[in-house]
Order: structure tokens, then C-alpha cells, then sequence
């Protein structure tokens, strides 16, 4: 009698773990048929809205979102450059690992979600690539240098490209 017990709770538990995964997967699987179900009609609408909230950036609008480098002593651009975009080129008084962190700032109180790409420094030279979005435009900002002159290039798009490659200007 002992041993049918244990069989018979072992059993129970069993079954009750199968209904509960089962139950739980039901569930999941109607909470995502409702999710579908409710967002096919809905996400059009966010979508859409969004859309209107956030207007593109057009190509004129393109040089007034680059941050000018503190300390600059030249400016080179605007220059046309494939996918409607627009390159500009800085000759910055000051070493390129503290120019490029200022810059950095710069870009993030005009507004701009940068990302860092890659840093380096040392031995008085170094430099950073950082891209970023500004509503929809998209830039990439590369600069570097020696000593006490830093060079930045920065390209920007009405939005990100394919292929957003940013040469390097004349030096």
C-alpha cells in the first residue's frame, strides 16, 4: 500500500507539472495571439505617428547640426559626398585625444546618440571615431592627429547610408 502511494503521488506530480507547462504554454501562445492580434492593428498607428513626430532631416539642415571643435583653425566644407550627404573637414589647435573628448561632448549636448567606434592615444598622438544620429541624420566624425593639431573629418546624411563611408580630407 505504501508503494502505491508513492507511485500515486510521484504520478500526480508529474501530470500536475505537464498541466502546468502545458497551461503555461497556452497561455503564452494566447497572450502572443493577442499581442498579434492587437498590435497588427494598432502598429500601423504608432508607426505612422512617429512618422509625422519626427520630420527628416533635409540635406540644407545638415551643416547646422555639426558642432564647429573648440579651438578650431580651420574649417573646410561643406563638400557634396555620395547619398546626398555632406563632408566637412577641421584643423583643431590641441592634442587629439582631449580634442576628441571635447568633441564628443560638444556632439552630445547639440543633440547628437553617439557611439564610439574606436579611441586610441599615446606618445602624443591618437585620435577617435564616433558615429551618431540626430532625429534621423546620420554622422560619422573621425579625427586624429599628432602633437598639438588634431584633424576631424565629419560626414553627415539625411539618414544612415548603405555604405556611410567618410574619407579624409586634404591635410
Amino acid at each position: 500500500m505504501r508503494r502505491s502511494t508513492y507511485a500515486l503521488g510521484v504520478t500526480a506530480m508529474a501530470v500536475g507539472l505537464v498541466v502546468s507547462g502545458c497551461s503555461s504554454s497556452d497561455t503564452a501562445d494566447k497572450a502572443t495571439e493577442g499581442t498579434t492580434a492587437t498590435s497588427s492593428q494598432p502598429a500601423a498607428s504608432p508607426t505612422s505617428s512617429a512618422a509625422t513626430t519626427t520630420s527628416p532631416v533635409d540635406r540644407s539642415q545638415l551643416p547646422s547640426l555639426i558642432p564647429t571643435p573648440a579651438a578650431s583653425q580651420e574649417t573646410k566644407g561643406p563638400e557634396d559626398i555620395a547619398d546626398n550627404g555632406i563632408h566637412m573637414h577641421f584643423r583643431v589647435d590641441g592634442a587629439p585625444v582631449e580634442v576628441m573628448n571635447a568633441y564628443k561632448s560638444a556632439l552630445e549636448d547639440d543633440g547628437w546618440a553617439v557611439t564610439t567606434i574606436v579611441t586610441s592615444g599615446g606618445e602624443g598622438g591618437g585620435g577617435a571615431t564616433y558615429t551618431g544620429t540626430h532625429g534621423d541624420a546620420f554622422g560619422v566624425f573621425d579625427g586624429g592627429g599628432f602633437d598639438s593639431t588634431t584633424f576631424v573629418d565629419v560626414c553627415t546624411w539625411p539618414s544612415k547610408p548603405a555604405e556611410p563611408n567618410c574619407s579624409r580630407g586634404e591635410r
